[in-house]
Parts: structure tokens; sequence; C-alpha cells
């Protein structure tokens, strides 16, 4: 199931703070980071609760739950999420993957939505 988000309608040049597997250690190095930001991504395994807290207080969070996720951050946050930001269509889930190694599903979920930008986490690898 697809969670449509409508947090905000991202308007032409909207900044984005992208992060991903922060796994309860949001190093306070990266917050200055997200200062010229309109809002902030998380493609999953937040970690913990107080990771949750700590983006929200600084701009408007979209996010989903990765692998780790206790049933706290599962009943915030969606598996995958479909959202639109500068008229681009934006589907985001924690197991990805990438072009030509997609996890299973995923490059169907692609097509059906039209996504024009897909984020992933998981794999550590930027």
């Amino acid at each position: 199931m697809f969670y449509k988000s409508t947090l905000l309608n991202c308007t032409a040049l909207t900044k984005i703070g992208l992060i991903s597997d922060t796994h309860g250690w949001l190093d306070e190095a990266v917050l200055p980071h997200f200062t010229h930001c309109d809002e902030i991504w998380h493609a999953g395994d937040f970690g913990n609760q107080q990771d949750v807290d700590t983006l929200q207080d600084l701009k408007p969070l979209r996010g989903v739950y990765g692998n780790i996720a206790d049933n706290s951050i599962r009943r915030q946050y969606p598996e995958k999420l479909v959202f639109t930001c500068e008229e681009m269509t934006v589907f985001m889930q924690h197991i990805g993957g990438y072009p030509g190694r997609y996890a299973p599903g995923v490059k169907k979920d692609i097509i059906n939505h039209k996504a024009g930008i897909f984020i992933s986490g998981h794999s550590h690898i930027l």
C-alpha cells in the first residue's frame, strides 16, 4: 500500500535536505546543512523517535520506515511514499536498489507511478 503525501506543495527551487540510515545516531555536524532547506526527506532507518523529533523540529519532514524500524516509526511513516514536488513525481522506499538491480517490485512501482525521481536508502552508498 502506498501513502500519498500532501505535507507541502513544493514550489520552484525547493531545497531538499536528503538523508537516510541514521540508525539512532544523528550527528549534530549534519544539522547545519539543513538550515537553508525547505524540507528534509529521510529515506528510512531513522533508528529512534529522537532522530524523527530532531529533524521535524528543523524543517517539515517526509520519510519512510526502514528495515530496523520499530512499531512506533512504522505507524508514523509508510514503507513507500509517493508525492509531487515541483511538478515531478517522487517515489521513496527504503530498500529500493538501483537501476539494473532494483529490489523486487520497485521498477514496476516506478513505472506505475510515473516517478521522475526515485529515492532509497539502505545501501549506505550515496
